[in-house]
């Protein structure tokens, strides 16, 4: 697994800057490149759905971001310490439909 820094322990200005990549990622809605992020065996819930790997990764997103156009993530940090960093985030969308 290739590092991404900025790594821990953090301080302010580098947990803030972890947030803000993490958020760039995100809003590229390029799944691949997305689920790059996340450990090979990682565990998601998405409500009633269940995730694991990055090939689940990678198929959940696509399937998201071609129902949800114009997906668009806002994160922001809550706190931190030491190695852990808590966001707070928000995202917005509409269908096909323009809702």
């Amino acid at each position: 697994m290739t590092s991404r820094p900025p790594l821990p322990p953090f301080t302010q200005e580098a947990a803030a800057q972890k947030v803000r990549l993490a958020e760039d990622g995100w809003n590229t809605r390029n799944p691949e490149k997305v689920s790059l992020a996340y450990a090979v065996d990682s565990r998601w819930r998405n409500r009633a759905e269940f995730i694991s790997g990055r090939d689940q990764i990678v198929a959940f997103l696509s399937r998201k971001w071609t129902r949800e156009l114009d997906y668009r993530l806002i994160k922001e940090l809550w706190a931190f310490h030491g190695n852990r960093i808590a966001v707070r985030f928000a995202y917005e969308y509409h269908d096909d439909s323009g809702n």
